[in-house]
């Protein structure tokens, strides 16, 4: 009766990673009980979660080897799998928001954020130009909201006016406004094959022990996503960085969405398979601390034990 914080499955968006191909349906080893499903098994699967009362999702693509090459010319194929989910999910009239993630990664053969200039660094203005023509197939295809996830100066601001100009003014902008280099990413890398082949993106993500104890430089590139016309800003990843949730949230006018992401989920779900914790009850406290930090949404994996625990 007394309780403060409550989570609902209308506060999960539902990651879905998609492949080519018909009837795919492949277990990630790193993430076990997450799946990599060609267009026609996604769209059952989000048919499922639909019916069941979660209201969005995120599309990531996973591209074949093949297919991948220095500038990620995939990601800009109006034809590709996530614009094919798209269209599909808007024809069978899946009842659910569709999201998409927006970046170069998945897509090239480097594993990068958008072509690599000379110096090996990301060009960040022909990144952005990339990311433009993605997200207009992107829209085009049925996507209701651009989820940016590079981290590119300007980004968010091209993103706007342009799916503006294009007739796109009620596609809204989910910016990764602040999103840091971390660790906790390394499952989702063999999920979507886009670990970087040199380097890292600490030119481009930030540096989790630069910033300072009140989380301005957070504070900042959130703030700069919402004057450029961000609709919701995230914060990823979510558990160890729950004060920086608590920071946005302070500053934020629009909506808050926190990641609880592929390192996260890949622990819980370990040392709950060894019998180390007890999984639901692990999993529900995080995601009550993530939404009493601040977040008004969660990125999450786990979304076939939330239909479980949770109305």
């Amino acid at each position: 009766m007394l309780t403060g914080v409550r989570v609902f499955r209308s506060d999960i968006i539902v990651p879905v990673f998609v492949v080519s191909g018909v009837g795919v349906r492949r277990e990630v080893a790193s993430m076990p009980g997450v799946f990599q499903m060609s267009v026609d098994v996604a769209c059952d699967y989000l048919s499922d979660k639909a019916v069941a009362g979660f209201k969005s999702f995120i599309a990531f693509g996973v591209v074949d080897r093949a297919l991948k090459d220095e500038i990620g010319s995939n990601a800009v194929d109006p034809e590709n799998d996530v614009c094919r989910l798209l269209m599909e999910a808007k024809r069978r009239k899946i009842a659910m928001c569709a999201m998409t993630d927006l970046c170069m990664c998945e897509y090239t053969s480097h594993g990068h954020c958008g072509p690599v200039d000379e110096s090996g660094d990301v060009a960040n203005d022909r990144t952005v130009e990339l990311l433009v023509r993605q997200a207009l197939n992107h829209a085009k295809a049925g996507a209701d909201v651009i989820a940016p996830s590079g981290m590119m100066d300007g980004a968010v601001g091209a993103l706007r006016t342009a799916l503006d100009h294009a007739g796109f003014a009620n596609v809204a902008i989910l910016a990764y406004a602040v999103k840091y280099a971390s660790a906790f990413y390394g499952p989702f890398r063999d999920a979507a094959d886009c670990a970087p082949g040199t380097g890292d993106r600490k030119g481009y993500q930030m540096d989790y022990a630069r910033d300072a104890r009140d989380a301005r430089e957070a504070v900042l590139e959130a703030k700069l996503d919402i004057e450029q016309g961000a609709d919701m800003v995230m914060v990823k990843p979510a558990m160890a960085y729950l004060d920086v949730i608590a920071r946005v949230r302070a500053m934020s006018e629009v909506p808050v969405v926190a990641y609880q992401v592929s390192g996260e989920y890949a622990m819980i779900e370990a040392a709950a398979r060894n019998g180390w914790i007890d999984r639901d009850r692990i999993l529900m406290e995080s995601l009550v601390a993530i939404k009493r930090a601040g977040a008004d949404l969660i990125i999450s994996y786990f979304a076939d034990v939330i239909e479980k625990l949770v109305d």
